[in-house]
């Protein structure tokens, strides 16, 4: 039999893609096997090793120019061959806070991804295969731990799709990653503007509100409710700044103005000299614009020095977490929820609620929603565009109304063309120290259509380049 002279591998990064390479490099010597690859970059050992190429096996031209530029006269085409056990399913990659003072948050939305994917697998998994979740601990607040472990979990472990982040700093961070990576990305939380607006891109969607859209909601009832001038405890980051910039525009069209503020490091446990100064700055409304453990340590202490009886609290987004995490005298306030578990009426909304507890033993809140809705969106994007090439999922997407066993909404959510925001039900109201059930901490007074708070999409700043 005559020995091969030069080969080629397409497909040489998976499992038995390599390994067949490694073995015939030390058979016919590494310069003359070829190994290629389209997608996923390969170890800087492997490519080390000998020659490789990117090459796009459905490009004729550019297979037959790899091939005549190398001498090639034999071809194993692995492109297609699935390995021996990851590639055989669908890879969800999970990138969210699993400790620190958002652990609960992202928690939750794991919850939620896992009761989707059961389901997802249940009625034929993702084109015929099985979807897995992979998961990584981002941290609640360290950019750099976040990006380390989104590339792990494009190049090491080679998913299909990304979800996070919590923090919005974190999802613009893994943002910047899974764009350079060509890789579909849902951010299930994560609610800064500019991850759908001026730092938008093709390939990122989110599920969670902007603050703008929060903003608009609610302060017409903050106002209404409390008075017009505003004290604001931010947290120093992304998701603060534009959270309280976005009440601040909202309650300058209704003659509401900012008498101070002070932004708190993320992980504060002490808030008594902001709230001190707060109080003497004479506010009608001390508007808190926190999240997870910093929203729970604050409104205890307000609570305590006895701030609810001389001056309103209240904000924009408040959370079941937040207010589950809290001593029943210290449930006050007006907010808007983003999802809530008492929606009677709403299709499938029981269903879901009785599937989280059965798993939890606690109702779903906002975060368990965002998990599931965001893992949905991945398995009706690939099977809508009957291909996982994340170009042809994104344009499926772009426009798209989740069905109503997922949006769990009054209204909807759909994705906006141009954008890739969720347009969705927001839920206005006040907090309750206890309602017609343990869980009911919030009582809903009125339901905000998205569309009609979210703003033009000129207003976003998004300016959305596709691939060519």
């Amino acid at each position: 039999m005559t020995e091969p002279g030069r080969i080629l591998v397409t497909g040489s990064v998976g499992q038995v893609g390599s390994d067949l390479v490694a073995v015939l490099r030390a058979r016919h010597g590494a310069a003359n096997v070829i190994a290629t690859g389209h997608r996923t970059p390969p170890r800087d050992a492997f490519r080390a090793a000998g020659p490789f190429e990117f090459v796009d096996t459905t490009d004729e031209a550019a297979m037959r120019s790899v091939i005549e530029r190398h001498g090639i006269d034999t071809v194993y085409h692995l492109a297609a061959l699935l390995s021996a056990r990851g590639e055989q399913s669908v890879k969800i990659g999970f990138c969210d806070p699993l400790t620190g003072t958002y652990a609960e948050l992202g928690g939750n939305e794991l919850v939620g991804c896992k009761l989707a994917v059961e389901q997802i697998n249940a009625k034929g998994g993702i084109l015929g295969r099985q979807a897995e979740l992979l998961v990584e601990d981002s941290t609640s607040g360290d950019a750099g731990t976040a990006v380390q472990k989104t590339r792990k979990l494009i190049e090491r472990d080679s998913v299909n799709f990304v979800l996070g982040n919590v923090n919005s700093a974190l999802s613009l961070a893994m943002a910047q990653v899974t764009n350079e990576k060509g890789v579909l990305h849902v951010v299930p939380g994560g609610h800064t503007d500019a991850v759908t607006g001026a730092s938008c891109h093709w390939n990122v969607f989110r599920i969670c509100n902007t603050t703008r859209t929060e903003g608009n909601a609610v302060a017409n009832l903050l106002i209404n409710k409390g008075g017009k001038k505003w004290y604001f405890i931010t947290p120093d980051y992304a998701f603060g700044h534009t959270l309280q910039a976005g009440l601040e525009r909202a309650a300058a069209k209704l003659g509401g103005t900012t008498i101070g503020g002070d932004l708190s490091p993320l992980g504060t446990t002490d808030f008594s000299s902001y709230l001190i100064k707060a109080q003497a700055a004479k506010p009608d409304v001390i508007v808190f614009t926190l999240a997870g453990n910093d929203m729970i340590n604050a409104l205890k202490q307000a609570v305590q020095f006895g701030l609810d009886k001389t001056v309103h609290l209240g904000g924009a987004q408040q959370e079941l977490e937040v207010l589950n995490g809290l001593p029943p005298e210290a449930r006050v306030g007006y907010w808007v929820f983003e999802w809530y578990w008492k929606q009677p009426g709403v299709p499938h909304v029981a269903e879901f609620v009785e599937a989280i507890r059965k798993k939890t033993g606690k109702v779903p809140t906002a975060r368990t929603w965002f998990g599931y809705a965001s893992t949905w969106t991945c398995a009706l994007a690939a099977n809508t565009a009957k291909s996982l090439d994340a170009v042809k999922m994104a344009k499926v997407l772009s426009g798209m109304t989740l069905p109503a066993e997922v949006g769990l909404m009054p209204h909807l959510p759909y994705f906006r063309v141009g954008q890739n925001q969720a347009i969705n039900t927001l839920y206005v109201g006040n907090a309750q120290a206890k309602g017609s059930a343990p869980e009911d901490l919030f009582n809903v007074t009125d339901l905000v259509k998205g569309a009609d708070v979210a703003g033009t999409l000129e207003e976003t700043g998004c300016k959305m380049s596709w691939p060519t």
